[in-house]
């Protein structure tokens, strides 16, 4: 018997070994400002998880989901159907690579993605078969970022999260493709430890001006969770 996840405003998902529901994904859905009736893609969608974490955070968004792995893929129709959320979250099999060729430009206000992070073949290969690798043979930055800039509207945002050893690729990436880094928030295991995520905001044809955010910390010293992380996770 499969075992349910309860996200935000009572929406479930699947997990297990192969599908499991990541502090990545949380951490950047609280991130992602939506506006009312907010349309959104999330590139490299796996299993839905951030498509329905944002359908519990605003109940007029919409999501987009693009997904190369079928298994991932049906993962995500299965989280559809269960929630019934067919008229606000879809998911769609194929490259973010072609973007072009499975989405029209300019549709969407906002564009989210919780990507591969090691550069190509530096990542070890995933258990269960939820994903190749964590590394980018099929999801590189430059491919990644040309998908948003494609997908968004003038104006629109991109949010992202990342490993911060990437940082200086992702502002040159987004830079290249004319989505302008704005808000940005550095997340941490514990107060005196190492920054371990990025959370990234970017504006297609923004001007230069970019936000720190105070940094997120996880943990207490005594292992318990901040105030903060309790309040994302019980939204």
């Amino acid at each position: 018997m499969e075992k349910l996840e309860t996200l935000w405003n009572g929406i479930t998902m699947a997990t297990g070994s192969a599908f499991p529901l990541s502090t990545d994904s949380i951490l950047l859905a609280d991130f992602t400002p939506l506006g009312k009736n907010c349309k959104v893609a999330d590139l490299g969608s796996g299993c839905g998880a951030l498509g329905l974490l944002l359908c519990g955070k605003d109940e007029s968004c919409r999501v987009t989901g693009i997904e190369l792995q079928e298994a991932s893929h049906n993962a995500a129709l299965e989280n559809i159907r269960r929630n019934q959320l067919s008229h606000r979250l879809s998911s769609i099999l194929g490259d973010i690579r072609s973007i072009r060729s499975l989405l029209p430009a300019n549709e969407f206000d906002c564009v989210i993605s919780n990507p591969p992070y090691f550069p190509q073949n530096a990542g070890a290969p995933a258990k269960g078969g939820a994903r190749v690798a964590r590394g980018e043979e099929n999801c590189d930055l430059p491919s990644l970022f040309a998908a948003g800039a494609w997908l968004l509207r003038y104006g629109g945002i991109f949010c992202l999260v990342h490993r911060p050893e990437r940082l200086t690729d992702l502002l040159f990436y987004a830079r290249q493709c004319k989505l302008e880094p704005k808000r940005i928030r550095f997340v941490h295991h514990h107060a005196t430890s190492p920054i371990s995520l990025v959370l990234l905001q970017c504006k297609l044809g923004g001007k230069p001006g970019l936000t720190f955010e105070p940094d997120l910390i996880l943990w207490e010293k005594d292992g318990s969770p901040t105030k903060e992380q309790l309040q994302i996770y019980r939204r």
